[in-house]
């Protein structure tokens, strides 16, 4: 799951990267030499797989870690192959065998990859207070069989265990030794390596740097090293990738229409299905919004229309919930299906809230900071007054945080995005009642839900299934607890004679990118 991005602003001095950027002199075509020049919004917080958020965490777990198997580009289907794992076998429904490749090896020292590093790696994360705990919920044990081999066993049969436990996120694999010796969890160092590449430098906020791993056994990544830039907002990126100070970068969908008429030159653009989600959140134990007809009120006076269209250029669609529409799993419609200001008006009225005034949180991205824009807009039309408070990463993410103190109990709006998964589980594992306090910040506490939920990970049928989602969904809305907005449109800019490898999250395997 960055699962979640756009999360710092570009830089308080403006154009001040870019330009230092525009200036050095080894800006030349990267990929025509043996360097890798990629384009980030935000930069690595937390490497350990048990702490990571998303984003660059993972790309960087990508290049220096391995995982048993991988996905994928999601243009191709999101299928799974086998990765660290030479054997990689289903038993039956619950039994998963591996057999770990020969030559893995971690760096400092510490000796091959080992069945045991396979199994401390997702046990200390199964039932835990880790975010990605969930991955591993399904997860009895792992059976050492010896140096190289193992077997997963679940508790009971779950079809999307191996696309939502096993490629990222918690699926990477840690050294046991190494980890043990850092003192059980890392943080902005891994205490050992094993992957394609290996961190050479970073500097902080600006850029990291990769070399490749001389020791790594398994097919080589095709570029010497990879430097990725830190820029957190898509315009100037999209200038600095037009001085060629990239090969890739993510674009803006307002960019789309100006890119498709005049594009630059030797470049490809991406348009893709995003599994990105973005909504408002309600938070309904803050004193303001504790009545549900004044949370109600703001989602009748919410304009989908002009968000849809002002900030992503009409290329999605207003969403029906956190499961990507176009999937055998997507709510048919929103149960407001439609805006009412009359309505939204009538709802303050019969809750004594006329002339109520909220604040609403959102990142300092043009995006975040357009959508909050409109919010504010729509909602003055109902006699709502917003105030906006554009807020930097670190503070945002501990707007919920129930162990920055006790802020969470009473902010009121939050614009958020998650990166979601390929599983509808991996999107509505976010709003179970164990995630207040942490990624829950509506105080949505529904037993009703978390049994569906529950459910909804041995269920066979996916008819079934669906049925269960839809209900869970409905659940969140009838809460007045969210406003659905979209699913980011997914739109990324390349040299022509790169290929590109973009996992389902929406961010890039450096080691998969090739040119002809």
């Amino acid at each position: 799951m960055t699962w979640m991005t756009d999360r710092r602003r570009f830089l308080a001095a403006g154009g001040a990267l870019f330009a230092s950027l525009a200036t050095r002199p080894n800006f030349a075509w990267a990929v025509e030499g043996t360097t890798l020049k990629l384009r980030m919004d935000s930069d690595f917080q937390v490497l350990d797989p048990y702490g990571m958020i998303g984003g660059l965490d993972d790309v960087m777990q990508r290049c220096c870690t391995v995982t048993l198997c991988r996905l994928s580009d999601m243009r191709a289907g999101n299928t799974i192959s086998p990765y660290a794992a030479a054997k990689y076998e289903w038993i039956d429904a619950t039994t998963l065998a591996f057999t770990l490749h020969d030559g893995l090896k971690w760096t400092g020292d510490f000796g091959p990859v080992t069945a045991e590093d396979v199994k401390y790696s997702f046990e200390r994360i199964h039932g835990s207070d880790s975010a990605w705990a969930y991955q591993f919920e399904k997860l009895k044990e792992v059976e050492v069989k010896d140096e190289k081999s193992g077997v997963l066993h679940l508790t009971e049969a779950f079809k999307p265990f191996e696309v939502v436990a096993l490629p990222y996120y918690a699926g990477h694999i840690v050294c046991k030794k190494a980890t043990e010796a850092a003192g059980g969890k890392f943080t902005t160092e891994f205490p050992a390596q094993c992957g394609p590449y290996l961190v050479d430098k970073w500097e902080q906020n600006a850029k990291v740097t990769l070399k490749r791993n001389p020791d790594w056994p398994l097919e080589k990544p095709q570029f010497d090293a990879v430097e990725i830039y830190i820029v957190a907002d898509d315009q100037p990126a999209l200038l600095a990738y037009e001085a060629n100070s990239f090969d890739f970068t993510k674009v803006a969908a307002a960019s789309a229409s100006g890119l498709k008429s005049t594009p630059p030159a030797n470049s490809t653009l991406i348009e893709a299905t995003s599994t990105r989600y973005v909504w408002l959140t309600i938070n309904m134990n803050a004193p303001a919004l504790k009545d549900l007809k004044v949370r109600q009120a703001i989602q009748y006076a919410y304009d989908g229309d002009a968000v849809v269209a002002g900030v992503y250029n009409g290329l999605t669609k207003r969403s029906t919930g956190v499961v990507q529409p176009g999937s055998d799993y997507a709510r048919p419609a929103n149960l407001i299906a439609a805006r009412d200001v009359e309505k939204a008006k009538a709802l303050l009225t019969e809750a004594g809230a006329d002339g109520l005034k909220l604040n609403l949180y959102c990142q300092s991205d043009a995006n975040s900071t357009a959508t909050a824009q409109i919010i504010q807009a729509s909602l003055a039309e109902a006699g709502i007054t917003v105030e906006i408070q554009p807020t930097e990463e670190a503070a945002y993410w501990a707007l919920g945080d129930k162990t920055q103190g006790d802020g969470y109990k009473s902010i009121e709006l939050v614009l958020m995005n998650f990166a979601g998964g390929i599983d509808p589980t991996e999107n509505l594992v976010w709003f179970r009642p164990d995630q207040i306090g942490v990624y829950n910040w509506s105080f949505f506490d529904s037993p009703e839900y978390e049994d569906l939920y529950q459910k909804s990970l041995s269920e066979q049928d996916t008819a079934k299934r669906a049925e269960m989602f839809h209900k869970m969904e409905d659940l969140m809305e009838q809460s007045g607890g969210f406003v659905f907005i979209c699913f980011e449109p997914y739109l990324a800019i390349h040299r022509a004679n790169l290929t590109p490898t973009i996992l389902a999250d929406g961010h890039p395997d450096p080691t998969r990118f090739t040119s002809a």
